[in-house]
């Protein structure tokens, strides 16, 4: 119903319902987040932990009906069976376009643990929605350049151990840890720039992958490889809110974790190899996935 009203009725409507929803659920967040702050007992802090991740659910589960009224978005999704609540998984996906993260949250929302991205550190000045990711324990990054390295040799190293630090806290709860391994989203322009060997697809980087594994081992039961389609075309955060994203497809696959996979990623220069062809192994499938979902027939849309 909401989806056929006419643009300049629907999208405002939707912009506003979205923001409601952020408002009052950041709201609920901050003040469990203070009261997890002041209160020092432990037992009251794990409580206060376990329901901001209730909130953070239904925030989402409301942000997914708004998208559902919408839009009129043709879903193909597979792999889902026997993933657990209780697991923690390491999520590793192909990086589109912003859309992705809606989209990882509608597939996996209340089916694994909740999902934890690195973030930039500057994404923490975002307002309502930067303190939110904070009392979430998402963990924030700040990446610095080549040339602030070369100028600042001491600061070698800081991100890595942010990570180490991040997932080290995520060894005491159930945790889904998403990592985009390309490391940016994907455009024409950075894939003829990295002469990247897949079609759909740029090249990952093994770092942050190696580091979530060799702090978090153990912890870990399996990995999710996921992969993401717009058969449409490269789209926006926009293009989703006005309706213009007609077809998603997405192809989970659990992955176990090999005896291999844990060591120094800096100090190990053999495991540093063994992590890098078995991720390149990992994208040269993901990339024939992604042609075969591509090439796959559209399902009839709903209500059609």
């Amino acid at each position: 119903m909401l989806a056929k009203l006419p643009g300049l009725i629907r999208i405002p409507l939707a912009l506003l319902l979205l923001t409601i929803n952020i408002v009052l659920h950041v709201v609920l967040l901050f003040a469990f987040t203070l009261l997890k702050l002041i209160v020092p007992i432990r037992a009251v802090r794990r409580v206060c932990s376990r329901v901001l991740v209730a909130i953070a659910e239904s925030w989402i589960g409301v942000n997914n009906r708004l998208f559902d009224g919408f839009t009129r978005i043709r879903w193909q999704v597979d792999g889902l069976a026997g993933l657990r609540r209780d697991g923690n998984y390491l999520v590793l996906c192909n990086h589109q376009s912003w859309v992705d993260i809606p989209v990882l949250q509608k597939v996996f929302n209340r089916r694994i643990p909740f999902l934890r991205f690195f973030l930039k550190q500057q994404l923490i000045w975002v307002p309502l929605l930067g303190p939110a990711w904070w009392a979430l324990d998402f963990p924030f990054m700040k990446r610095y350049s080549r040339e602030t390295l070369l100028r600042h040799p001491e600061l070698q190293g800081k991100d890595r151990e942010a990570t180490r630090l991040a997932c080290e806290k995520f060894r005491h709860m159930p945790v889904s840890v998403m990592n985009f391994a390309e490391g940016t989203r994907f455009t024409q322009a950075k894939h003829d720039a990295q002469s990247s060997p897949y079609r759909y697809l740029l090249r990952p980087k093994a770092g942050g992958l190696a580091f979530v594994l060799d702090a978090m081992g153990d912890a870990l039961h399996a990995i999710l490889d996921v992969t993401i389609v717009y058969p449409q075309g490269p789209c926006t955060m926009m293009d989703l809110i006005a309706g213009h994203v007609h077809d998603i497809r997405v192809h989970v696959r659990e992955l176990p974790i090999e005896a291999g996979l844990t060591g120094s990623y800096d100090e190990d220069a053999a495991f540093r190899g063994r992590v890098k062809l078995w991720l390149n192994a990992l994208w040269r499938e993901k990339d024939d996935q992604a042609a075969r979902m591509h090439q796959a027939t559209n399902p009839a849309p709903e209500g059609d």
